[in-house]
């Protein structure tokens, strides 16, 4: 099972998980939120990388609120990586990967499977708390003891996080071995209409910082004069 929301981290993992074997079933939300145009890159994603399947989860956060993606509130632009890391911003959704984990979990116990890939980062990073190796060891302990393949010992669900301890130059590298084509994937936190960019949001500079290191351009869509294009 591999949570794919049709960015740069999870195409990576979805890749991973191919090399290390792994029949891929991919899961990505409709959600609420205002970058929505991320699911048609997902189905790309999948298709390109050979997952078995993919299904798109209808639920709707938006009643929630408190979010920058699936609210009315400005999502912040041109912040450095130290104002990025000083307080969870609000781009963050309450319980966002709780609530797509617990989906997956439900799941993978209907269809035999007890391992769970998801592209979380504890380096280039939002400052997401639960994008934490913490927070993972802790949903992973609660898999085991919320479900009947747990605790009858049908199964050890496992919480893959290959990304976890990786820079963003790291991902792109890794993914670039294992033939990801980024030019498919989409991280703006707030797009144009047509899919393209902002090229200014948290997302799409820890992106741009990535692909720069390496000395390399990134291959998505940017609106015209983003920033780093």
């Amino acid at each position: 099972m591999v949570l794919l929301s049709g960015g740069l981290d999870s195409a990576t993992v979805l890749a991973m998980a191919r090399a290390q074997g792994f029949a891929a079933h991919a899961l990505s939300f409709r959600y609420g939120q205002r970058h929505a145009t991320e699911l048609a890159a997902a189905a790309e994603v999948a298709r390109a990388l050979g997952a078995v399947r993919h299904a798109v989860a209808e639920i709707d956060l938006r009643f929630v609120g408190g979010s920058a993606l699936t609210s009315d509130l400005a999502v912040p632009k041109g912040r450095s990586l130290e104002a990025m890391t000083a307080e969870i911003p609000v781009t963050y959704v309450p319980a966002r990967n709780t609530i797509f984990l617990s989906y997956a979990l439900a799941w993978a116990e209907s269809l035999g499977a007890a391992d769970i890939f998801l592209g979380v980062n504890a380096l280039d990073y939002s400052g997401y708390p639960d994008c934490r190796p913490e927070y993972i060891a802790a949903f992973e302990a609660m898999a085991n003891l919320a479900t009947k393949a747990g605790v009858t010992g049908q199964a050890r669900f496992r919480i893959h996080t290959p990304l976890i301890h990786l820079t963003k130059a790291e991902i792109i590298t890794a993914g670039r071995a294992l033939g990801v084509d980024y030019g498919l994937t989409r991280s703006c936190y707030d797009p144009a209409p047509d899919g393209a960019a902002c090229g200014t949001c948290d997302s799409c500079l820890l992106r741009q910082k990535g692909f720069r290191e390496l000395g390399l351009t990134d291959p998505a869509p940017y609106q015209p004069g983003a920033r780093g294009q």
